[in-house]
């Protein structure tokens, strides 16, 4: 079993930045992938950017590819999503995601945070 917990969330001006952390718990060593995905209102879930964890390979969405930056540390324990010139469009609720096979089989959620730019 995998938990995992987002935090970091809040309200930002447009061009501002955020830092989301998401903590890992439980059966860490059997995720390959680690992720983030948000859901803004009325739309459907996204992903945004992810990284794995044997050879530390990121993957980013086209449209936040040179603003947001995913890292791990402390082994699986911790993973965080650095938010760069953020643009009112990416407001939503993140959620913190790990997959046992890759980004698009993902087995393990947290419930999210918000994160709201206002121009």
């Amino acid at each position: 079993q995998v938990q995992l917990v987002e935090s970091g969330g809040g309200s930002v001006q447009a061009g501002g930045s955020l830092r989301l952390s998401c903590a890992v718990s439980g059966a860490t060593h059997s995720l390959t992938y680690i992720g983030w995905f948000r859901q803004a209102s009325g739309k459907e879930r996204e992903a945004v950017a992810g990284i794995y964890s044997f050879n530390s390979q990121t993957w980013y969405a086209d449209s936040v590819k040179g603003r947001f930056t995913i890292s791990q540390g402390n082994f699986k324990a911790t993973v965080t999503l650095r938010m760069n010139s953020l643009k009112v469009e990416d407001t939503g609720i993140y959620y913190c995601a790990g997959s046992r096979h890759g980004r698009t089989d993902i087995d393990f959620w947290g419930r999210g945070t918000q994160v709201t730019v206002s121009s």
